[in-house]
């Protein structure tokens, strides 16, 4: 099954949106994902978040739980570590679609209601992260030139 392709999912490189691109030696291929979320009920949410870090870390107990995952950083860390996503293991609504903005979706599981989510596939990005060293660009996100 061949995956819908997006002009701007190729910026880095020159070719046509219809031509299949084959992977090459040394081709870089970088994806950028963004999630939005709602937070409509922060003792759900952090609670989902705790329960998200003893899953990752079963040696951890309840107490120890609630004393390292305490605010929103250490709780959208806990989802990552255990899911690679922020929420539920389920789609979100890509940007442009689904709820109109601002509209929340309450009583969610997780404390916390999609807001969209977008994925950009750049190939052959002329800097990877690792060639910056600790060194990382002021916004790592952004996009590279288009050639030309």
């Amino acid at each position: 099954m061949a995956l819908a392709r997006r002009p701007e999912a190729l910026a880095a490189m020159e070719i046509s949106e219809d031509a299949p691109v084959r992977p090459e030696p040394g081709m870089t291929i970088s994806v950028r994902t963004r999630h939005d979320v709602v937070v409509t009920d922060p003792e759900r949410f952090l609670a989902a978040a705790r329960r998200a870090y003893r899953q990752a870390h079963p040696e951890v107990s309840a107490s120890e739980a609630e004393q390292a995952v305490t605010d929103v950083y250490d709780a959208v860390h806990a989802f990552l570590d255990r899911d690679g996503r922020l929420g539920p293991p389920r789609p979100f609504p890509s940007a442009g679609r689904g709820a109109p903005p601002r509209r929340t979706r309450p009583k969610q599981p997780y404390g916390i209601s999609p807001a969209g989510e977008i994925t950009k596939i750049v190939l052959s990005d002329p800097k990877p992260l690792q060639d910056r060293g600790c060194l990382l660009p002021e916004d790592p996100s952004a996009l590279p030139p288009t050639p030309g």
